[in-house]
């Protein structure tokens, strides 16, 4: 069955949404590479520390590019910008308790675990779409959904319209007292 051009235009939406959870999980994972290997003997700290610092600016203009395009879909873990802001520097974070550097690991897992979970739930939702089932997205300016199938927003006013119209036509063409009004007031504009 082919796809309607809306129904494409749908898929193609999933399918950057799925680019974007992806290329923010990848980032994710890298936060925790570098975050694991600071401890090292023979790691090169100070560059650590750079790709760190550069790896969470990222993660948050990425985090809210996430959040915004997703919008109903969005569900990572309330917590997750918490470990990026609360991670100020790798060598402030190993310095404190080891409970508490294990804590800030269980705590990326979490988070790790949504960002999985989120993005299967758009992976799915997009194969569905692409098998011709209906979707709802959100738009990207959150002002309403898009779902793939049906009349569009314009179609339904533009019908609500027209419908209005001929009401209106039937009820003077109905009512003889409104159809008298009517009609004297067009022989008065219009001479007859």
């Amino acid at each position: 069955m082919a796809l309607s051009k809306k129904q494409l235009k749908i898929v193609e939406q999933l399918e950057r949404r799925v680019e974007l959870t992806r290329e923010f999980m990848n980032d994710w994972l890298l936060f925790n590479q570098i975050f694991s290997a600071y401890p090292n003997a023979g790691a090169n700290k100070p560059q650590l520390e750079a790709q760190f610092l550069k790896i969470k600016s990222k993660l948050a203009r990425e985090h809210r590019v996430l959040r915004d395009t997703l919008q109903a879909d969005y569900s990572i873990d309330g917590n997750l910008m918490n470990i990026v802001s609360g991670a100020t520097d790798l060598e402030s974070v190993h310095n404190q308790s080891e409970i508490a550097v294990k804590k800030l690991t269980m705590e990326w897992h979490r988070a790790f675990i949504s960002v999985n979970e989120m993005l299967g739930a758009i992976e799915d939702k997009k194969s569905r779409a692409e098998a011709g089932e209906k979707v709802f997205i959100m738009g990207a300016s959150g002002a309403g959904g898009v779902s793939g199938g049906g009349m569009s927003d314009k179609a339904k006013k533009n019908l609500m319209i027209i419908g209005a119209v001929i009401g209106v036509a039937l009820l003077i063409y109905f009512v003889p007292p409104l159809r008298a009004m009517y009609v004297d007031a067009f022989k008065s504009v219009f001479g007859g």
